[in-house]
Parts: structure tokens; C-alpha cells; sequence
């Protein structure tokens, strides 16, 4: 995995979460795979604030299920640590699109970098394009941008 492919890039959307008890092991560390879900966390504000809610883009008539997950993991975050993660949106193709993420405790330590990929899909689950109004917004903030064609 090259690193470049964990980079983030502006526009960054920054969303703030302290662990919960229940996110953490008997070691009293974040669970691994809850990582997951900060980066849902962290994916659907990135849309709320820039893009449209999950709810909207559901209401046009397709969703966006993660397809590849990738999480590097550099350092482990704890019972009560502040949280913040930053999601930025790395590609946009017309089938698909790719998020990253960096995960930094309150004090900035790195501790979990990553990407998820997603499929535009229809309820039915067939593989459907995105609309070419949504995705020229998504390739205006998009790090890297592929071709709509």
C-alpha cells in the first residue's frame, strides 16, 4: 500500500468524538474494527456539512456501501481519549468513490490512518451511476480527480 494512498487532502472535515466504554477491549483499548466506525462517523458529517446527507442521496435513489476498507494502525486510543477525524474524499469515479482518513487523538499523535471505498448501488443492489450533478460537486473536492466519462 503506497502511502500516498493515506493522504488527505482540502478540503478536510474535522469531527470531534471522546471513546466510549463500550468502543474499547478487555485491554482497555479501542476495539480494532471500531475504527470503522469512526470513519463512518467522520464520512457522513464530511457529506452532511459538504455534499448532501446519506438521507438525500438515499431519497435520489441510491447508496453508498463500503466495498475495500483498508486501516493502517500506528498507535492505540483509550477509554475517554478525545478524538478527531478527519475525512477528506481522495477520488470520484462514476460507479464509485474513495474516502481517506487520519484519526488523531486531542493531543495530535497519529494513531490510525486508512481509506474506504464505496459503490454507488440501487436498493436492489445493482451497480448504478452516479448522478452527473453529484458527481461534478464530489469531483470539486476531490484530491484526485478522475474522469466523469
Amino acid at each position: 500500500m503506497a502511502g500516498s494512498d493515506l493522504e488527505l487532502h482540502e478540503p478536510i472535515h474535522r469531527y470531534a468524538c471522546r471513546v466510549l466504554y463500550g468502543d474499547t477491549d478487555s485491554g482497555g483499548v479501542v476495539y480494532y474494527a471500531n475504527y470503522l466506525r469512526y470513519f463512518e462517523a467522520g464520512r457522513t458529517e464530511y457529506m452532511r456539512e459538504l455534499v448532501a446527507s446519506y438521507r438525500d442521496l438515499e431519497a435520489q435513489g441510491f447508496i453508498l456501501p463500503v466495498v475495500e476498507c483498508h486501516v493502517r494502525y500506528k498507535a492505540s486510543a483509550r477509554y475517554d481519549d478525545l478524538l478527531v477525524v478527519e475525512t477528506s474524499l481522495a477520488e470520484v469515479k462514476p460507479l464509485s468513490c474513495r474516502f481517506t482518513y487520519r484519526i488523531n487523538r486531542e493531543d495530535g499523535k497519529v494513531l490510525i490512518l486508512g481509506y474506504t471505498t464505496h459503490a454507488a448501488v440501487d436498493r436492489a443492489g445493482k451497480l448504478v451511476r452516479l448522478p452527473a450533478d453529484l458527481i461534478a460537486r464530489l469531483q470539486g473536492l476531490a484530491g484526485k480527480r478522475e474522469n466523469a466519462g
